[in-house]
């Protein structure tokens, strides 16, 4: 398994624009083979920011390389750099092989 985050520092004022882009915009992510999930966090407000993330899983880091050469990938970023304005700096990738997944055995509906 492989996860894939970038990390955004939003100024102050901007977190509904910034917001709206994300949870409004087509992924195409459901159509790329080995997307597991994504997931959109708020982080810390900061004096200058507020911190935000987006986090994808996929079946492993090819998987992953895969949807960043795809048209699908280009057609979901197709907009990003008209948001800039949004963000302090560029936004901070960070990629991790998963080397450990430990999950609640608990049923909770039980």
């Amino acid at each position: 398994m492989y996860i894939a985050m970038n990390r955004f520092k939003v100024m102050k004022g901007a977190e509904s624009a910034f917001e709206q882009v994300w949870l409004s915009r087509e992924t195409h992510l459901d159509r790329v083979p080995g997307f597991v999930e994504f997931h959109l966090l708020r982080g810390p407000e900061r004096d200058d920011h507020v911190l935000y993330s987006s986090h994808t899983v996929w079946a492993g880091k090819d998987a992953f390389t895969a949807w960043t050469q795809s048209e699908h990938f280009r057609a979901a970023h197709r907009d990003a750099g008209a948001n800039k304005p949004l963000y302090l700096g560029h936004p901070e990738f960070e990629g991790f092989e998963v080397l450990q997944t430990i999950k609640n055995s608990h049923d909770e509906a039980a």
